[in-house]
């Protein structure tokens, strides 16, 4: 086990996790960790560099498809990543939500600061959510998920986290909402998802 799964799963212990799954880095960047506690059952049924895709069931009931992801960060891997993503989601035949940083801003209201928003890369990302009827569930409590930190004139903030739901998902859960919180040491906010 890495140094840092190690030190994951320590802190996954102290905070109460019962259970977990991890995709290592490459090189420093990268890796995720997924965590979850009793009372959720999780089944992995794929992971990448990019994803966890698994299927979700809460307090024994029938399970849908959650995708934890971290959209690739460069722009040459962005348009495939969002081609094969929307492969996945034609296979879906649940209910399905997506959960994460898909490091791509929709329009340019989602930025403040810095370099005018690609309309390409929006478009890929546009184009898989109108493929797989996905909605973007809204999220309370700021616009912008991710900051460089800086000030003055060359601070940037972005919307990069958002949460994905199927029109089935959403009737199953009507009074979900999403909810952005403060953030300690990152460059990103937490986001959560209240049923």
């Amino acid at each position: 086990m890495m140094k840092k799964q190690r030190y994951l799963e320590r802190l996954k212990t102290k905070n109460k996790f019962s259970g977990s799954f991890y995709v290592d880095p490459r090189g420093m960047a990268g890796g995720l960790a997924l965590w979850w506690t009793e009372g959720v059952s999780i089944t992995i049924t794929k992971d990448s560099i990019n994803f966890i895709d698994t299927l979700v069931s809460l307090n024994g009931e029938e399970p849908w498809q959650c995708m934890f992801i971290y959209g690739p960060p460069h722009t040459t891997d962005k348009h495939q990543f969002w081609a094969n993503f929307q492969q996945i989601r034609k296979n879906a035949t649940i209910k399905w939500c997506v959960i994460g940083d898909v490091n791509i801003v929709a329009d340019q209201s989602e930025k403040e600061g810095g370099a005018p928003v690609k309309c390409s890369q929006a478009k890929w990302f546009l184009d898989f959510m109108e493929a797989s009827g996905l909605i973007e569930l809204p999220i309370k409590g700021g616009m912008f998920t991710w900051s460089n930190m800086r000030s003055n004139s060359i601070a940037i903030a972005e919307r990069l986290d958002k949460i994905l739901i199927s029109n089935e998902w959403s009737l199953a859960y009507p009074k979900a909402i999403g909810m952005l919180e403060a953030t300690v040491t990152s460059d990103h906010n937490p986001i959560i998802v209240s049923l």
